[in-house]
């Protein structure tokens, strides 16, 4: 119990995949705009990264090391989480469209997302078991998700201040990203 409460608040806090890790930069600074929009992000990237790891480490443990396939890891990862992201693209465009038409292209690259491969391998690699790596997923992608819905808290803010000329737009992003990946670091004496 005690090592999943600290896969818990590593995954979360100490190593956040988007401050710590510098994974999944891409939607974290393009769907941040709005706090609506990147929550909505970020349960899907949840959702991602929660079946991903409920999938791929049975395929790895069951189908790839018996077979001695385990080095097609990465490629048989890439198409668990292409086919999951098409199923979360599809439910999306059915159950709510204007979540969907909001997150535009940044949807389908959740496919490329290197944070949703990173978890599912990094799993792998640390040895966790399936209820660790379960955890580690989930509280990987709540880690995202709160740090999304900052970000996109912080955007809304600036965007009705004076910012000086020279730091509109992205600047102002990469420097308050920055700033919050400074502020992430004072987590790091909890685990």
């Amino acid at each position: 119990m005690g090592n999943l409460f600290v896969i818990i608040i590593s995954s979360m806090l100490v190593s956040n995949v988007v401050l710590s890790q510098f994974l999944g930069i891409c939607p974290f600074l393009g769907v941040s705009k709005q706090v609506e929009t990147a929550a909505g992000m970020g349960a899907a990237v949840t959702f991602v990264i929660t079946i991903a790891c409920a999938i791929t480490y049975p395929i790895y443990y069951f189908i790839l090391v018996p077979l001695g396939l385990d080095y097609l890891q990465t490629i048989a990862f890439i198409l668990i989480i292409a086919a999951l992201v098409q199923f979360v693209e599809m439910a999306l465009k059915k159950f709510l469209p204007s979540l969907h038409a909001s997150l535009g292209v940044y949807l389908p690259l959740i496919t490329t997302n290197c944070a949703v491969l990173g978890v599912a391998i990094n799993n792998i690699s640390d040895g966790y078991n399936f209820l660790e790596s379960l955890v580690c997923g989930f509280c990987t992608s709540i880690g995202f998700l709160i740090a999304i819905v900052i970000l996109a808290g912080i955007r809304e803010r600036i965007s009705n201040n004076d910012v000086p000329h020279s730091f509109k737009g992205t600047p102002i992003v990469l420097v308050t990203a920055s700033l919050m990946a400074i502020a992430f670091c004072g987590f790091a004496g909890l685990v």
